[in-house]
């Protein structure tokens, strides 16, 4: 009996040597060759990001305007990157993990610049810049806040009738001066001169031209407010008539004699858009040359793109920034700038 249960206990193997043996190291699944074979789709679709995010100037608008909508949301396209090294991981595939270096590369190279703070401090102006939402329902607070940025010169986009007065009132004390055309509206603690509306094909003023005398010289100063854009699943990213706007404020900009301009607004594309190159290509963009952080702007509870633009010519970006949530439903942005002298 006692050999029958030795015999029967030890081909259980219950003993040390046995558990050892049962004993995996973490490391055993990344030792076979299956470790290159395993992953292949994975390592496609890292590929597939870092195409996009390398051509992605070159997808059409012609089908639903997808290449603005994909420009517009550029940076997120790199989310897909841990999504895909979690799985890589999961699936313990050396192919998909060397494929995910292309990717991270890419994305580093388009907004590895946007990561850190570029700011050098103040120069010889700063500015500030605000779509207040046409439903703020507290004009005076969010005034209050555009006036802490410090900023000499304010543009306001999405005036109304009623609303517009409250503004006046809020910042007459800071701004002395100060001018409402349409939708839009400059404030400013220098003279302005030379004040019109700038027409952007709309049939409505929603932007304008004003020469602001600051100590440093004259600067030319736009407001705008650009037509919306609609994301639709029958028609995609509408965005033609901001198109033409954009085309017809490029132009004003261009005609522009004075050799400091700020272009401060809503443009309702980032400046990845290349719907809003004649624009973009004669400006740059305070956030790009001098910021914080990429800077978004919209929308303001959990901002995911900067629509807002601060954009100078002549002048040099020194730093820019975002401020603090308002009434509205994008962030103010302000930045400060250095002219050039002539």
């Amino acid at each position: 009996m006692a050999q029958a249960y030795m015999t029967e206990t030890g081909s259980e193997g219950q003993g040390p040597e046995a558990r050892k043996r049962h004993l995996r190291s973490p490391f055993s699944g990344w030792r076979d060759r299956g470790v290159w074979r395993r992953g292949l789709v994975l390592a496609a679709l890292a590929l597939v990001v870092a195409l996009i995010m390398l051509v992605h100037s070159h997808i059409p608008n012609s089908v639903g305007n997808l290449g603005s909508l994909v420009d517009t949301f550029l940076p997120w396209i790199g989310l897909a990157v841990p999504v895909l090294l979690v799985l890589a991981l999961v699936r313990r595939s050396v192919t998909a993990l060397i494929a995910l270096i292309l990717p991270v590369a890419v994305w580093l190279n388009l907004f590895g610049g946007l990561v850190t703070d570029k700011s050098q401090g103040r120069g010889d102006l700063t500015v500030a810049t605000h779509n207040v939402n046409a439903e703020n329902s507290d004009p005076a607070a969010t005034a209050r806040t555009v006036v802490a940025s410090g900023a000499q010169v304010v543009a306001l986009e999405e005036l109304t009738a009623r609303a517009a007065p409250a503004y006046a009132r809020a910042l007459a004390g800071t701004y002395p001066y100060h001018s409402v055309q349409g939708t839009v509206g400059l404030w400013s603690k220098y003279p302005l001169s030379a004040t019109k509306p700038v027409d952007i094909k709309l049939g409505w003023v929603r932007a304008m031209r004003s020469t602001v005398s600051t100590p440093k010289g004259e600067v030319a100063f736009y407001v705008a407010h650009l037509p919306s854009v609609r994301v639709k699943v029958d028609t995609g990213f509408e965005a033609g008539q901001r198109d033409r706007s954009a085309e017809a404020l490029g132009t004003a900009i261009r005609a522009e004699p004075l050799r400091n301009v700020v272009l401060l607004g809503d443009l309702n594309g980032t400046m990845n858009d290349r719907a809003l190159s004649p624009v973009t290509a004669q400006m740059r963009s305070t956030q790009g040359a001098a910021g914080d952080g990429f800077g978004f702007s919209w929308p303001a509870s959990f901002p995911m793109a900067r629509i807002d633009q601060i954009m100078v010519r002549g002048a040099d970006p020194v730093s820019s920034w975002a401020l603090p949530e308002t009434g509205s439903d994008h962030l103010p942005i302000a930045a400060s700038v250095r002219l050039a002298q002539d």
